[in-house]
């Protein structure tokens, strides 16, 4: 991957294909090969005509790692997409996150609406505005000892997947203890560019795809039948429905 400082953190990313640009940011835990290339979303894109920007966010994947709570604000993370579009002098472009990734992909979009030409918030519904509860057990899962030491069913989920990536536990540990400022439904309804919201059914992390569709004005909405929080990210009608959501974009463009 290439490699840019934003404001003194180093950025991992990857630019592939040609067209109209998509920046895709992944989840926690996660990373840009995990969450979007292992599940065919760059190819598919690419495929489709688009370019393709996939970035690994700070403390995942091959970015800088740092273990202070105060440097991981969705909102700063955001930042680093930003100045990941000014380093490849993007003027706009269309945005994809999933979970933790739409939300740094939220405060993008309210921060700077006029990078965005459209968003996506995949894997995060409801939940934008509510918060995902259990942040703290998470984290200590995270600094356990070892998964066995882990008690609870969601923060097991979390440590395994982590461990599954090989990922910076106490990195990671100190996102997650990262004070999550709310994004009120005002703010959202303020939205002015087109948005697609998509969740599995059974993703109790996202929370309702409805609520959020019924708030951000002309948002469009997928509810995948029985997909849940993990394996909903490489389903085929997601990304039939994404492929669409940017066509009209791109033939927009001309």
């Amino acid at each position: 991957m290439d490699r840019f400082n934003s404001d003194g953190v180093e950025i991992a990313y990857e630019a592939v294909g040609s067209g109209p640009p998509v920046l895709l940011i992944h989840g926690f835990a996660s990373n840009g090969r995990v969450n979007w290339v292992n599940p065919g979303w760059v190819d598919g894109l690419t495929a489709a005509g688009f370019r393709v920007i996939v970035m690994d966010n700070r403390g995942h994947g091959e970015s800088e790692k740092i273990y202070d709570p105060a440097a991981y604000p969705a909102a700063s993370m955001a930042e680093d997409a930003r100045r990941l579009l000014d380093h490849l002098g993007i003027e706009q472009a269309a945005v994809m996150g999933y979970s933790m990734g739409a939300r740094i992909s939220a405060f993008l979009t309210l921060h700077h609406p006029t990078r965005v030409a459209r968003v996506i918030f995949a894997g995060m519904a409801a939940r934008l505005m509510t918060g995902v509860a259990g942040s703290d057990q998470i984290a200590a899962a995270l600094e356990a000892p070892s998964l066995r030491d882990v008690p609870d069913r969601e923060g097991r989920m979390f440590r395994a997947f982590a461990e599954q990536t090989g990922s910076d536990l106490k990195a990671l540990a100190a996102c997650m203890r990262s004070g999550r400022a709310r994004i009120t439904a005002d703010a959202l309804a303020a939205i002015r560019v087109p948005v697609l919201v998509w969740a599995g059914d059974q993703d109790e992390i996202a929370g309702e795809v409805g609520t959020l569709t019924r708030i951000i004005p002309g948002a469009q909405g997928l509810v995948l039948k029985n997909r849940n929080h993990m394996n909903a990210v490489g389903d085929a009608r997601a990304k039939q429905a994404v492929v669409d959501f940017l066509q009209d974009w791109r033939g927009q463009r001309g």
